[in-house]
């Protein structure tokens, strides 16, 4: 492949067309986990507004599996838009990064 005045030249048509079709399948299965994903953890998000949870009462609130819901927050919390609050018998309860920062200002 090379580019000749701004256009590129060399590569088939048809052969691109091809690619793209059978990649169709697999781009369209993707998009929607990634979808369901965005869905999931904006739920989570919105349902620590409330306050502080553990993964089961997160998992329980969202109707996810309490070893997914584990995932994002574990996700969440290396990113820094969660943070470990105080526990509640053998669980740690969970908590938006951004209210802890508010309360530490007040």
């Amino acid at each position: 492949m090379s580019w000749k005045q701004g256009k590129q030249v060399g590569f088939d048509k048809e052969a691109l067309k091809a690619l793209r079709e059978s990649r169709k399948a697999w781009i369209e299965k993707a998009t929607s986990r990634m979808r369901e994903q965005k869905k999931k953890i904006r739920a989570i998000r919105d349902h620590l507004k409330n306050g502080p949870q553990t993964v089961p009462a997160i998992a329980s609130a969202i109707g996810a599996e309490t070893a997914e819901v584990l995932w994002y927050v574990a996700t969440l919390k290396k990113y820094g838009e969660v943070r470990e609050a105080e526990k509640d018998g053998p669980y740690f309860m969970y908590e938006l990064a951004e209210e802890k920062a508010v309360e530490a200002t007040d």
